[in-house]
């Protein structure tokens, strides 16, 4: 069963989001770029407090091996700060259009 993963960022913006999908070289927008094996779903939203990205995986481990290789490299590149939060959750329900 696939798994749930929140990652809140206090004091991130949109632009800093877009500064690491732009070094990853992806966009959310249009789909398009390497999006990592193992990803079935991804959102990016401001918050009050600043940003948060909720995204479902086909498993946890597909999601560390992204975080170590690119993911991890990247928001430190950007300077962002460690998330205030992180979650997983298990998926009782995912659908995409």
């Amino acid at each position: 069963m696939p798994e749930a993963l929140l990652f809140e960022f206090s004091g991130v913006s949109a632009h800093d989001y877009r500064a690491v999908n732009h070094k990853l070289g992806l966009d959310p927008n249009t789909g398009d770029g390497a999006w990592p094996v193992g990803l079935l779903s991804h959102t990016g939203a401001s918050t009050d407090v600043g940003f948060i990205v909720f995204e479902v995986w086909e498993s946890q481990e597909v999601q560390v091996d992204w975080m170590t290789s690119r993911l991890g490299p990247a928001l430190v590149q950007v300077g962002l700060p460690e998330p205030t939060r992180v979650q997983w959750s298990s998926v009782a329900g995912h659908y995409t259009a």
